[in-house]
């Protein structure tokens, strides 16, 4: 049986044991603590060093990772383990990698992709006379159309047993010759096969320039030589049947509409240069309105009902109204782009790149096309 003193004795010696326990726990969380800390210090010090890389959606390939990402990535479960169990973990660096691109320790420069951007390309012009035309497509290389050229018209009221009068048609054979236009351009196999991208340019590049030179063909051409017959040398001349005292840029435009009209070949469309379209855009009345319309809203070019349709390959200051759809573009060959090794293109791993196409232009009614001057232009 113990005295009162002895479980007395026994008590404090409890309590003293305790405590030096709880002094030992208190002391080893503290020291883990400062491990932790000590720990996401090198981690930043890490990421402040290191090369930040780009990711794959931004157009880099094989960009290297920081050292933070490294550190977070190959410690992650350790990290989570010194959250919750006041653990500690380690990387060990030997070299802090920098963007440098010489042999030392830790250059890894040669290694960050540039980011390139996409190919600038030149202006293009926008296209539009093709679009006003009667478009053919034929398979043979000459191509011939009836034209009425007479029309003797004699019908008339007839007596009973009277002898009816006779009437006379006239037709004759118009041919409409087939012309090339045609250009092409030279690149490297490597370059191709390396750049598909670049291939693709080439050939919209080449087809671009079959197209701007069709247009200047079909309005201008002349038909010397391999030209097309172009509309504008085969149109009628403007030559007002209204006599106006003071003529503007509209009123020329409204006359040109009632000349083509009176060929009994409706008109359905006018073209012009944009400089010219502007002009009258922006013509105000005497109040300082806009006669065409409010600048706060988009106005469709048009002109007493005909859509205006603009294009730099007009000349400034110069107009053509009347019915596009009765003149006819032939497309023997529509535009393409080939490739192919010409003369010594193989030994020299070089390919031609040739745009092609084959077209024929008849200007049916010329009558019904009136061109004409604005007046502006000294």
């Amino acid at each position: 049986m113990r005295t009162k003193d002895e479980s007395s004795n026994h008590l404090e010696t409890l309590a003293r044991k305790f405590g030096d326990h709880v002094s030992e726990v208190l002391k080893k969380l503290g020291a883990t603590n400062s491990e932790l800390h000590e720990v996401k210090a090198r981690l930043s010090e890490f990421e402040q060093k290191a090369v930040r890389g780009e990711s794959f959606s931004s157009g880099r390939m094989g960009a290297p990772a920081t050292f933070g990402q490294c550190f977070t990535k190959e410690r992650s479960d350790e990290l989570y383990r010194i959250n919750t169990e006041r653990g500690r973990t380690s990387l060990e660096i030997k070299a802090a990698i920098t963007s440098a691109t010489n042999d030392a320790s830790g250059s890894a420069g040669a290694l960050v992709t540039p980011f390139r951007e996409q190919l600038v390309a030149m202006p293009r012009q926008r296209l539009t006379i093709r679009n006003l035309m009667s478009v053919v497509q034929v398979d043979s290389g000459s191509i011939e159309y009836p034209e009425q050229v007479g029309r003797l018209n004699n019908a008339a009221p007839v007596a009973e047993g009277a002898a009816k009068p006779s009437s006379d048609l006239q037709f004759n054979l118009k041919p409409v010759p087939i012309r090339t236009i045609a250009h092409w351009t030279k690149a490297s196999r490597q370059i191709l096969e390396d750049a598909p991208q670049l291939s693709d340019f080439i050939d919209q590049e080449l087809l671009y320039g079959l197209a701007l030179a069709e247009e200047k063909q079909i309005l201008s051409g002349n038909g010397a030589g391999q030209n097309l017959n172009g509309i504008i040398p085969q149109a009628t001349a403007f030559a007002p049947a209204i006599a106006l005292a003071t003529m503007t840029e509209i009123d020329k435009i409204g006359l040109a509409i009632l000349q083509a009209s009176l060929t009994n070949v409706p008109p359905d469309g006018i073209v012009i240069h944009p400089s010219d379209w502007w002009r009258m855009r922006l013509t105000k009345d005497a109040d300082g309105k806009y006669i065409l319309g409010d600048p706060m809203t988009q106005v469709q070019p048009s002109l007493f009902g005909l859509p205006v349709v603009t294009t730099e390959s007009m000349t400034v200051d110069k107009f053509l109204v009347g019915s596009f759809q009765s003149q006819t573009i032939y497309d023997r060959w529509q535009a393409r782009v080939e490739v192919g090794f010409e003369n010594d293109d193989f030994t020299r791993n070089l390919v031609t790149i040739l745009g092609e196409e084959r077209i024929g232009l008849a200007t049916k009614r010329p009558e019904a096309l009136v061109y004409g001057d604005f007046g502006n232009a000294a």
